[in-house]
């Protein structure tokens, strides 16, 4: 766990592709200046479920932004209805809410589009005139900080194997938002920037800037892909359910009353109630079931959203606080598999591989070992995780970080609910909500 400042990804350099010349990425001097949230009535809040709201990346970081500050609103609301005696910017007794941590994940992905950004930016500059230099490729970037230097290790492995000074740059570039001490270990450098020039090589192209263009593209459109893929699904349901409750009595609702009354697509009352009645029956279990696919088979990751917001009402009527904080942390597991499980994966292993692209399963596997998810004060880092984890294959040549691939559900599931027990152990570091990456001028308000 690092407790390195989780805003070094500065907004820097031109405006991106789908923000007019009005509304620019601020310089290193006003990335200062950020878009305040207000809680009565937030602007560029997604309020509403958007069917309109599609993966396109001539407008990634905008998106990212709305979806960013989206959860933030909803993880206010559910606390406040966990917690009565919440109020936004202030401190809770009541265990956290998911949406607590989504803001955080949402905009780590935003920092990995803006990677792409800026990545862009030197291939596009080197089409006209390459760099004599990994330096100079970067000065065009922008790029500086804590990600530069990141962006310079990298690069400087990259050129070992036979890439140009702009394409090595690009490419640390794109690595730019990891933290530094993940490459102390020589093994974790070495293989990392192995597997990328190995991607870059497969790549589709003409050029080597063709194709180092093709791993950014695909990147950012993974990112894209989740974060959209996630908001619409549970986003939109936790706003519908919220908007259900109101009109159904408020804090007169009960739990069972969820699960027959709120109709939510691709959810069934049965299966919602067959969860909700095993979490009540394991809810004391030390540690709680999380492979929910053995324990509830049959049962649709909609219905556990349909039973995860039920026991949000078993929670909140609940007076004694271990038992309350471990319905929300169930309820909260439901949510995080549905989200892994069903909402995500497509992402990183699509049915059709899109044209263009490289497979991005093996792109994935080479950031792994970089990947890393700041929360308020603190981080969580994938290499200390495995670093508590047995050694997978007993080589001496590899690091543990390097033994997995994040785009693997069975890889990723058990990484995401030790991230949760981080930021319950620091809950009052998780609700110091992340400030937008870009100040987005052109935004419409929705709702």
């Amino acid at each position: 766990m690092s407790n390195q400042d989780p805003s070094s990804s500065n907004p820097r350099g031109t405006p991106p592709a789908g923000i007019g010349a009005s509304s620019p990425l601020p310089s290193p001097s006003s990335s200062g200046s950020t878009l305040r949230i207000e809680v009565g009535r937030p602007r560029n809040v997604l309020r509403e479920p958007a069917p309109w709201l599609v993966a396109d990346s001539s407008r990634a970081l905008d998106i990212n932004h709305r979806i960013t500050q989206g959860y933030i609103q909803l993880a206010h609301d559910l606390q406040g209805l966990l917690d009565p005696a919440y109020r936004p910017g202030g401190s809770t007794r009541v265990l956290c809410n998911w949406f607590a941590f989504a803001p955080h994940a949402s905009l780590e992905a935003g920092k990995g589009m803006l990677g792409a950004y800026l990545a862009r930016a030197i291939i596009d500059t080197a089409q006209g005139e390459p760099s004599p230099s990994v330096k100079q490729a970067l000065d065009r970037g922008g790029l500086s900080g804590p990600d530069r230097l990141v962006a310079e290790k990298v690069a400087g492995t990259l050129r070992f194997f036979g890439l140009s000074h702009d394409v090595a740059a690009s490419l640390g570039t794109l690595l730019s938002a990891a933290n530094l001490d993940v490459f102390v270990d020589p093994r974790t450098l070495w293989i990392t920037t192995w597997r990328v020039s190995r991607v870059v090589q497969d790549a589709p192209g003409a050029t080597p800037l063709d194709k180092a263009e093709a791993v950014v593209r695909t990147l950012e459109q993974l990112l894209l892909d989740g974060n959209v893929a996630i908001y619409g699904d549970i986003a939109t349901s936790a706003r519908a359910y919220l908007d259900w409750r109101e009109r159904s009595g408020g804090n007169a609702v009960k739990p069972l009353q969820v699960v027959e009354g709120f109709a939510l697509d691709g959810a069934t009352a049965g299966e919602a109630r067959r969860a909700r009645e095993y979490a009540l029956a394991h809810v004391k279990d030390s540690p709680q079931p999380t492979h929910f696919a053995t324990v509830l088979p049959g049962v649709g990751g909609r219905s556990l959203l349909l039973a995860a917001f039920a026991l949000f009402e078993d929670a909140r009527q609940t007076e004694e606080a271990s038992e309350r904080d471990a319905l929300i942390g169930f309820a909260n597991n439901y949510l995080a598999w549905h989200e892994q499980h069903n909402a995500v994966q497509p992402a990183f292993t699509p049915s059709i591989p899109r044209q263009g692209e490289v497979p991005r399963d093996a792109l994935m596997h080479a950031m792994t070992p970089t990947l890393r998810l700041p929360l308020g004060p603190i981080a969580w880092e994938f290499s200390d995780y495995t670093e508590r984890q047995p050694d997978r294959d007993h080589n001496l040549l590899t690091s543990k970080p390097t033994e997995y691939n994040w785009a693997l559900f069975e890889d990723r599931w058990p990484a995401i609910l030790d991230a949760f027990d981080v930021g319950y152990q620091h809950q009052t570091g998780l609700w110091q909500m992340p400030q937008p990456l870009i100040q987005s001028l052109d935004l419409l308000e929705v709702g």
